[in-house]
């Protein structure tokens, strides 16, 4: 069977089926190619493809790893699902830390944090966020909205007030500092290359 006999509009709408063969469609690749990426093989792909197989949760990772998704893109099925994911203030799932001294809320889908990550980050007057160095690559963004504050990345230091921003790197240990009066309230990015 030849690579354009399965057509996206033969297998059933809303099916791993479908979604296997648009994207192989949409990337220009053969069952061939699609079995060396993935290490699937070509009579295991077609027999998906025709709807003939359910594959089991490893090979489903394969071929989500041959187009660079997890399972969870690979099988989302847009029209049933919303493109809109919130996370909720009150989510006790999303704080990563609250004592004190500290309250630290994380903004970004927690699926999301091998890429970037969001934080709300609120800091007692006096009080200190000390981070050992992190991967070879990462940076972070701090934008302050009420207060001020010092960070010190490595040998590097700078004060921030509302309103301001400092990009730095955070593969060196680093330090954000409430040096006001009130509380100090600011909005972290993280990122990795």
């Amino acid at each position: 069977m030849d690579d354009t006999t399965i057509t996206a509009s033969q297998a059933e709408p809303g099916s791993l089926s479908t979604r296997v063969i648009e994207l192989r469609k949409r990337r220009g690749l053969t069952l061939e190619q699609l079995a060396a990426a993935s290490g699937v093989s070509r009579s295991m792909l077609s027999q998906i493809e025709r709807g003939k197989a359910n594959p089991t949760l490893a090979v489903t990772l394969r071929i989500a790893q041959a187009f660079d998704m997890n399972i969870g893109d690979l099988v989302d099925q847009p029209w049933t699902a919303s493109r809109i994911e919130v996370v909720r203030s009150d989510d006790a799932s999303q704080l990563f830390r609250d004592d004190h001294d500290c309250r630290i809320r994380t903004l970004s889908p927690l699926h999301m944090e091998k890429n970037v990550e969001f934080y709300e980050i609120r800091l007692a007057a006096g009080a200190r966020l000390q981070s050992a160095a992190h991967f070879e690559g990462t940076r972070e963004l701090l934008t302050v909205t009420q207060g001020h504050a010092r960070i010190e990345a490595g040998e590097n230091r700078c004060e921030l007030n509302s309103g301001d921003s400092a990009h730095y790197h955070a593969d060196l240990e680093h330090t954000i500092e409430n040096v006001g009066e009130g509380e100090l309230v600011s909005f972290l990015v993280v990122t990795y290359q």
